[in-house]
């Protein structure tokens, strides 16, 4: 997948910014992942249906070693359901394969983009961002409105609608300069769209529920009385290391 984000040149390009952003995850159960505040979400890592952490914590070591070696979605359900036969559990589908590994490795990976789009070079040699969808049939409509849409790289709307939008979302955002703005005659917009007709459908141009947040962004800094143990000493370990 690493051949998809690539900034301005057509290298390929490791992300190190998306494999730091997914070893600060902490694997958690689905019940202890929602009872997290929406936006610190992105911090916390879990898998509908399984709720031993031991088992969370394979799926969260076979994503990374995703991110880090450009492990397939194959291998990845392979590793999974040898993993999962020997503790008794049946396998993941192809469905469930695609869908966990998709919707976390996109967004790793987005992270990263998004942390090499905001450097201070980049944000001035190229100010404007361009939401990009994939336009095929499995592409949801209200992610289908924003497509080609431009905003400023600075501008609100991409604390909402930066991807991943919705789980198994493809879509991306690419920089671009003034000049290819001039010259491709880009509208630069200035609020967030709300709703229209799409395909012949009127759609609520919303992300989907709970992908209404920019996980790069999030900073985690909350009341921890409240939050899972293992979330906890992690954000207690991640800030003894800043201290270091």
């Amino acid at each position: 997948m690493k051949e998809l984000f690539n900034l301005i040149t057509d290298k390929e390009i490791k992300f190190e910014e998306a494999i730091d952003y997914f070893k600060g995850k902490v694997p958690v159960t689905p019940q202890a992942f929602y009872k997290i505040a929406k936006e610190y979400r992105a911090l916390a890592f879990t898998v509908s249906g399984y709720t031993k952490i031991q088992v969370l914590k394979k799926f969260y070591d076979e994503l990374l070693k995703a991110i880090e070696d450009g492990t397939t979605v194959r291998e990845f359900k392979e590793k999974m359901n040898e993993f999962l036969e020997k503790k008794g559990y049946e396998g993941i589908t192809n469905f469930q394969a695609d869908n966990i590994f998709r919707t976390n490795i996109q967004t790793a990976y987005n992270v990263g983009h998004y942390q090499q789009m905001t450097s201070p070079e980049v944000m001035r040699l190229r100010p404007y961002w361009q939401y990009d969808a994939v336009n095929d049939r499995k592409t949801r409509l209200s992610h289908r409105a924003m497509d080609g849409r431009v905003y400023r790289a600075d501008d609100p709307i991409w604390d909402i609608w930066y991807p991943p939008n919705g789980y198994r979302c493809r879509c991306g955002v690419r920089t671009l300069s003034e000049r290819q703005v001039k010259e491709r005659g880009l509208k630069i917009e200035t609020e967030p769209p709300v709703a229209g007709e799409v395909d012949g459908y009127f759609v609520n141009i919303l992300p989907d529920k709970n992908f209404d947040t920019n996980p790069a962004k999030v900073e985690f800094n909350p009341d921890l009385k409240d939050y899972p143990k293992s979330l906890k000493k992690a954000f207690e370990n991640r800030e003894k290391q800043k201290d270091k």
